[in-house]
């Protein structure tokens, strides 16, 4: 496998988790009651679509073919999640834990690529602005934490 096929495998991952990220941010905004939680998930859902198109861009770059739609696993946690929050006394709670665990996921995939040290620089700073606004948004998603 050539350097290009292998980042293009490893951007694909994360296009496809940034897809299921946007799915579940959507989906969680139906389902709570607190205004600024739905500011907040909407938000992510557009960063998350906006993540897609660049690292979309990025695979053509490496001559690779995006991948599209969603994952298995995360229509499954998508299932998961709507299970979890129909028990829940506290609905806007269980999505914001959530949406807290998803986002630090989402820092250690993108900071295990980061690491790699041949990344190309165009790379490297889609991934780093990507990964500097998950970082800022797992803040905000404490916050709102401490605030609900």
């Amino acid at each position: 496998m050539s350097y290009s096929e292998e980042m293009g495998k490893k951007l694909n991952e994360l296009l496809e988790k940034n897809y299921d990220a946007e799915a579940g941010y959507k989906k969680a905004a139906e389902k709570v009651k607190n205004a600024a939680l739905k500011s907040y998930l909407l938000s992510r859902a557009q960063d998350r679509y906006d993540f897609g198109h660049e690292l979309k861009a990025e695979l053509k770059g490496f001559g690779q073919e995006p991948d599209k739609g969603t994952s298995l696993a995360g229509d499954a946690h998508r299932l998961w999640m709507d299970l979890k929050t129909a028990l829940s006394s506290d609905k806007d709670e269980a999505v914001l834990e959530e949406a807290i665990r998803g986002e630090k996921a989402a820092l250690e995939e993108y900071n295990a690529i980061i690491e790699d040290t041949e990344l190309p620089t165009s790379t490297a700073t889609i991934l780093a602005t990507q990964r500097n606004s998950v970082k800022m948004a797992l803040n905000e998603a404490k916050a709102l934490e401490v605030t609900a």
